[in-house]
């Protein structure tokens, strides 16, 4: 039972970062633009929000509990954010090609929080490695902790407040983008922009506004996976980019819609951490090579899901129609 709930808590923390990520990825595309650079913009939101958590903290000896959380969210927003502005300009106003200015953007994230990773490491005293405890701790705090409400406790109430707002973010963005005229025009610039443009719809805003947004969003998540599913560690290993790549995979497995990316998240991560929690394969000379197989599940189930769609061909689980081509306003 024991390992049951650690499955179960570790999948649910690793399922929020790639949520995060996803839906901000949803919201980019929606808009009929391809932003392969969510690694990068994670990397970018959970290296400023550590950045400025770690700074505030070890700059005064009575930090704001409020601040040790609001400094990170708004630095990781904002720079995330900025990202995805730079694509933005890119891609909309310069029209240059989306996937390479994608690609770019996760070079350029990985570089630039890497890069100051590294000096915050070094100030820290180790080369390394760097920890914001008290930021970490106000984001882990959660109601199981300070009542001790058992078995439902630690399954459903072990986790710190971005694992529930990611769950209230989903639902939000499939209310705006289905119940909305905001929703509603974002689509229509995402499936046919000429037409959208006509109609009277600025496309160049609107294609701002969710890449800018849907940058933040993804911003988050890098921020919860260093202070809650790193506990306030930064190290050089990188290891966000590979959670960016799996949140695009989520976009297509979600076919997406945000609430489906809810529990598609969670089955993402539950997948992913099978072999840890797999009896027959610990302490086994063969755990290496399967591990490595078990973690290629979510991507392999991501890939069935594309052939069924494609084989379907159901126009509401398909992404908008003029995803990844540039607008020229003067052809249509």
């Amino acid at each position: 039972m024991t390992a049951l709930i650690q499955w179960i808590n570790s999948a649910v923390v690793y399922g929020t970062v790639i949520m995060y990520a996803a839906m901000g990825e949803i919201l980019t595309e929606k808009s009929g633009h391809l932003n392969l650079g969510v690694p990068g913009l994670m990397f970018l939101g959970g290296f400023a929000g550590f950045g400025s958590a770690y700074i505030y903290e070890n700059s005064t000896d009575s930090p704001s509990g409020v601040l040790l959380i609001l400094l990170p969210l708004l630095a990781a927003f904002a720079a995330s954010c900025l990202g995805g502005l730079l694509y933005s300009f890119l891609t909309v106003t310069l029209r240059a090609n989306q996937n390479v200015t994608g690609l770019a953007l996760t070079s350029f994230g990985v570089g630039v929080g890497t890069f100051g990773g590294v000096y915050l490491c070094k100030i820290s005293g180790n080369s390394s490695y760097a920890v914001a405890k008290l930021s970490s701790a106000a984001f882990t705090k959660n109601l199981n902790a300070a009542f001790g409400l058992g078995t439902v406790g630690q399954i459903f109430l072990s986790y710190g407040f971005l694992a529930y707002t990611a769950i209230l973010l989903a639902v939000l963005l499939h209310f705006v983008l289905s119940k909305t005229r905001v929703g509603l025009n974002l689509r229509a610039v995402g499936e046919n922009p000429g037409t959208a443009d006509a109609a009277g719809i600025n496309v160049t805003l609107y294609k701002y506004l969710a890449t800018c947004l849907g940058g933040g969003i993804c911003g988050i998540g890098g921020l919860y996976y260093v202070l809650e599913y790193c506990l306030g560690g930064w190290s050089t290993n990188n290891s966000i980019e590979s959670l960016g790549w799996l949140a695009v995979a989520l976009v297509i497995f979600s076919t997406w819609k945000p609430l489906n990316a809810i529990w598609g998240s969670y089955l993402f991560a539950q997948l992913f951490w099978l072999y840890n929690y797999f009896p027959t394969l610990v302490n086994t000379t063969i755990n290496a090579p399967i591990t490595d197989i078990l973690q290629m599940i979510p991507y392999l189930v991501t890939i069935i899901v594309l052939i069924v769609v494609s084989i379907h061909r159901k126009k509401e689980n398909q992404g908008p129609a003029s995803l990844g081509l540039s607008y020229f306003r003067e052809e249509r």
